[in-house]
This record gives C-alpha cells, structure tokens and sequence, in this order.
C-alpha cells in the first residue's frame, strides 16, 4: 500500500467527517453544501499530451473556453476524479505550449481541430499568460509534461507525411531533411528545460516538482505499422518511423530524465510499460492521424482515452506515494 501524504490524509479525514456530519433526514440538512477541506495544492503544466486536446479524450470544459482544449479525459482531470478533496488542482496545461511557454512567454492557442487539418470555429483566441503564473509559494505539487514541441515535433510529423507520400514506403525522406537538425533541436530543448525548473523552483521553493515522460509512440519494430493508414501514420514511410523512435522520440525522453535528476525532481517515466501500445498496436493507447475515418475524428498522434488513463495511474501513484 502507498504512503498518503499527512496533508492529504488530514484532508481525507476532514473531509470525511464533513460528510458524515450531514443530516440526511432533513431537506435543509440534505441541501446544504459539505465544506471541503483544503487538499494538496497542485498546478498541472504541459502541452497537448497533458491537455488531452483530441475528442477521443472527452470533451472540452472550460467555459468561456481558452483555446487550450483540456478535456475531460486528459490525466489531469482523471486524478482530480479520482482524488477528489485530496487534492486541490489548478489545470493550466495547453495545446502548443512549449518550456517557453511555461516559465516565460505567452501562448496563443489554437483549439481544436488543429490546423492544418481543421480551424476551430472560435478562433483566434487570446493569448494565455505563461503557465507558471498559476503557481505561487504556496503551491504544494507541480506536474509538468513539456518538450515534444520544443522539438518542432508537429511540423515533423506533418513533413515525415507529406515526403512519405508517392514513395512507396522506400527510403528515410524525413531523417535525410531532419536528422542533421535534430542535435541542434536536443540542445535547445535541454537549455529550455533546465531554465523552466529553475524557474518553477524559484517561484514554489517547497513544491514537489513532478516531469512526465512521453509514451511509445512508435512500436519497437516498424514495420507492424500499415503503410498508407490515416488510422495510424499514413504515409510516413516504415524507415522514418524506426528512425523517429530511436532519434526523436527516446533522445526527448532522455533529455527530461537528465535534466529532471540535475534538479533532483521526479521524473514518471511513460515510455517502458506503454510498449506493445502505440498507435500501431491493436489495443492502442494513442491514435494516429485520425481516431476514425467516419464520423472524421482527428487525432494527429495524441494518448487516447486509455493512454490518459495510463498517464494517471502513473502520475496518481507518485502523488499518493510522495
């Protein structure tokens, strides 16, 4: 069994002492609202695999929405169900954000679908204020999942799509326009990633600070994935998905572990126990290009509502074994 944190188990407890001290034999008593205890003060931050974004996670639930597309479904949103008052979250991750987008700059997000595959009725939206304005010293936990878009990984993916297709599923197109590139991009990343845990330890110097890794999202052997399938990669040729895994995909993972252990933070790992799950396996736990054909459900290679489950039971046994 996991060690409860003392703060959530007195939340627990006082919260389960409001509810017994409900009279359930009168209307007034029945009416009246249990008093929550204050729980855990947690602040999510990440891009869209946190946000949940696609419709095979649930709906959006913001009103007015942000443009950022946190959905029900997404791993943030299963924890607070999950734990209810033991934890008191503030959700803020955002499709498109990078580390920047967390510690520094502002964020103009583009809902959902996302172009270019479709433009959201709503937008343009406002830009969103760096992520780190939610926390403060107060701030007990912080999740962060970032880095996939420091990579430009949406721009490679789109690019892997478009060289691949009239090939044939020959040759590595992406990896001859990218790979030169890709050290560049990892440097980058590991500079960007270290400034935006500093900067979270700076503003909530108690505040445990929580890295979420990325999932498989290309099987270990290539070529289980169907060429030509908008289910799953389309015409990303089989060479450039084998490259993908091994130059993009667990390099990036790589990076959050490294710079996560210089800061002595905890780092939850998606990647070992999601293999045999990608978007090319039968019981995936992202989708690829599209969850389905009809009715046309875009997904553009996200976790699905399995994957997010996936991602909170790993998140959720941190928080309660903290």
């Amino acid at each position: 069994m996991p060690h409860i944190p003392s703060r959530l188990v007195v939340a627990g407890t006082a919260a389960a002492l409001a509810v017994g001290l409900i009279t359930p034999t009168t209307a007034e008593a029945a009416a009246k609202p249990v008093t929550r205890a204050a729980g855990l003060e947690w602040v999510a931050l990440g891009d869209s695999y946190t946000a949940g974004v696609i419709q095979a996670t649930g709906d959006e639930f913001e009103t007015p929405r942000d443009g950022c597309a946190r959905t029900t479904g997404s791993y943030p949103e299963v924890i607070r169900r999950d734990l209810g008052p033991l934890v008191d979250l503030r959700n803020v991750s955002c499709s498109g954000a990078t580390t920047g987008s967390v510690y520094a700059t502002e964020l103009s997000p583009l809902g959902r679908p996302l172009p270019p595959y479709g433009t959201d009725p709503d937008a343009p939206f406002p830009p969103v204020p760096p992520q780190i304005d939610a926390v403060s010293q107060s701030t007990d936990l912080i999740t962060v999942g970032i880095g996939g878009n420091d990579l430009g990984f949406a721009q490679i993916l789109e690019d892997c799509v478009t060289l691949g297709a009239g090939t044939g599923n020959t040759g590595t197109p992406c990896k001859d326009k990218y790979d030169t590139q890709l050290p560049g991009r990892l440097n980058q990343l590991r500079s960007g990633y270290d400034q935006m845990l500093t900067a979270l330890h700076a503003k909530a110097p108690s505040a445990k600070v929580v890295t979420v890794g990325y999932p498989h999202l290309v099987p270990e052997d290539a070529n289980r994935c169907r060429y030509g399938d908008p289910l799953q990669f389309a015409t990303f040729t089989t060479g450039d998905l084998a490259w993908a895994r091994a130059a993009i995909l667990e390099p990036l993972n790589a990076v959050i572990q490294q710079d996560t252990a210089a800061h002595r933070d905890t780092f939850v790992d998606l990647y070992p126990a999601s293999a045999g799950h990608s978007a090319c396996d039968p019981d995936h736990w992202l989708d690829g290009l599209l969850t389905s054909i009809l009715p046309l459900e875009y997904a553009l290679v996200h976790p699905n509502a399995k994957g997010q489950a996936f991602a909170a039971a790993r998140v959720e046994t941190v928080i309660l074994g903290d």
